[in-house]
C-alpha cells in the first residue's frame, strides 16, 4: 500500500542502507515514487549515507562495507546481504528513479561537529568486513566483536531518541528510580541480548541505519539547533559535544575490534582527533576543579597547553600527554600509571590529574 504514510517513515533510515527485508522493501518502494514529502526524506538519509561511504559518482553509498551501492541497482549489498533482504531487488531502480531522478543527488551537509562521528562511523564500517567469520572473538569487557556493536547500537541510541530518532529498538522494563549508571548497564545488556538473537549483519545493518538517521537530523547540519543542552548518560551537554562523545565511543570501539583482530586502527584526523581532546580537557577541568593546579600540555602540531585545577595556587606541576595516549587515557584503554608521559614538578599534583582522567571513562 502507498498510503500508508507513518509507518513508511519508520523505515527509511533502513532503507538508506538497503537493510530492509523484502516484504517491508515492497511496501516502501511504491510509496517513494508516490509521496514527494517521503522521497525527499529518503534522499536526505542516502546523500548521508554516501557522505559516510564517500560516494560522488551518484550512486547510492555503502553505509556498512562500501558495497551498499548495490541496494539500488539490484547488486548485494556486502555485509547486509547476510541480515534479512540483503540488497534491494533489481526492480527497485526502475520504481525509485522515478521520485528520485529529476536531479543528481547531492552530498548531505555535516556540520563540524557532526563530522568526527561521522569519520568514526565509516571507519568502523570500513572494519566490518575484517570481521567476518570472527564475530564471537573477545574484544573487550566480556564483549565479543558482535556485542561491541551493538552496545555501540545502545550507545548511540540515547542522542537519536533526544533528537527525535525512532530508534525501532526493543524497550527496556527498568524499575523507576534506578541510579542512572545501573539503568544504562541494563539498557546496553538488554540490547546486546536481543542483538544475539540476530546475525552480526543485522546488528551492524541497525547500527548504521541509526547512525545514518542521526547524522541526518537538522542539529547534525545546523551549529545553531546543535547548542542547545540535552542529557544523554548523566551528561548536560550542548548536543554539539555529544556528536563529539558519540565520535569518540566508535572511534574508541573500533580500535577494541582492530586490536583483537590485530589489525592496527589509525587514529581520528588531526581536526578531529583535537575536538575529542579540546572537548575531554573541558570535561577533566570540572572534575579538577580543588585540585592543585598542574599545567597541562598536549602535544602535537599545535602543542596546546591548559591550566587545570585550583588556578589561585602555583601551578605544581607540568604534565605532557600525546593526544592519542590522552584520549585512550579517558577511555579506559591506558591505567594512570600506564600511559606514556612527561612530567615535571611535583608527581603527586600530575598524578592526580591522570588518575582523574582515567575515572572519566565511561566506554
Amino acid at each position: 500500500m502507498t498510503n500508508d504514510h507513518d509507518g513508511v517513515r519508520e523505515l527509511l533510515a533502513a532503507w538508506a542502507v538497503g537493510a530492509l527485508p523484502p516484504g517491508d522493501l515492497r511496501r516502501v518502494t511504491p510509496h517513494l515514487a508516490a509521496c514527494p514529502s517521503c522521497a525527499r526524506e529518503a534522499e536526505r538519509l542516502r546523500d548521508t549515507v554516501r557522505l559516510l561511504d564517500g560516494a560522488e559518482d551518484g550512486r547510492p553509498g555503502g553505509a556498512v562495507n562500501g558495497h551498499l551501492d548495490g541496494a539500488a541497482d539490484g547488486r548485494p549489498g556486502g555485509a547486509v546481504a547476510g541480515g534479512p533482504g540483503g540488497g534491494v531487488d533489481a526492480g527497485a531502480d526502475g520504481v525509485l528513479s522515478l521520485a528520485l531522478r529529476s536531479r543528481r543527488p547531492r552530498a548531505a551537509e555535516i556540520a563540524h561537529h557532526a563530522a568526527p562521528y561521522a569519520a568514526a562511523v565509516a571507519g568502523l564500517q570500513a572494519l566490518v568486513p575484517e570481521v567476518e567469520g570472527r564475530w564471537g572473538i573477545p574484544v573487550v569487557h566480556d564483549w565479543d566483536a558482535h556485542a561491541t556493536v551493538a552496545h555501540l547500537l545502545a550507545a548511540d541510541e540515547h542522542l537519536a531518541v533526544c533528537l527525535g530518532v525512532d530508534t525501532g529498538l526493543p524497550v527496556s522494563h527498568i524499575p523507576a528510580g534506578i541510579p542512572a549508571g545501573d539503568a544504562w548497564a541494563r539498557r546496553t545488556a538488554d540490547v546486546i541480548a536481543h542483538e544475539h538473537r540476530r546475525t552480526p549483519a543485522q546488528t551492524v545493518a541497525t547500527w548504521a541505519a541509526q547512525a545514518a538517521a542521526l547524522l541526518a537530523t537538522p542539529e547534525a547540519a545546523d551549529p545553531e539547533l546543535a547548542s542547545r543542552p540535552v542529557t544523554v548518560l548523566g551528561l548536560r551537554l550542548p548536543v554539539a559535544d555529544h556528536f563529539v562523545i558519540r565520535a569518540f565511543e566508535a572511534w574508541i570501539h573500533t580500535d577494541d575490534i582492530g586490536r583483537a583482530l590485530g589489525i592496527p586502527v589509525p587514529p581520528p584526523p588531526d581536526e578531529h582527533l583535537w575536538s575529542l581532546v579540546r572537548l575531554a580537557v573541558r570535561i577533566l577541568g570540572l572534575a579538577l576543579h580543588d585540585a592543585p593546579p598542574v599545567l597541562f600540555e598536549v602535544t602535537g602540531p599545535t602543542d596546546t597547553s591548559w591550566i587545570l585545577g585550583d588556578d589561585s595556587d602555583p601551578v605544581h606541576a607540568e604534565l605532557r600527554l600525546d593526544p592519542v595516549d590522552f584520549c585512550l587515557l579517558v577511555g579506559g584503554r591506558y591505567a594512570p600509571e600506564e600511559v606514556p608521559r612527561g612530567i615535571t614538578g611535583d608527581e603527586d599534583a600530575a598524578r592526580t590529574v591522570l588518575e582523574r582522567a582515567a575515572s572519566l571513562a565511561w566506554l
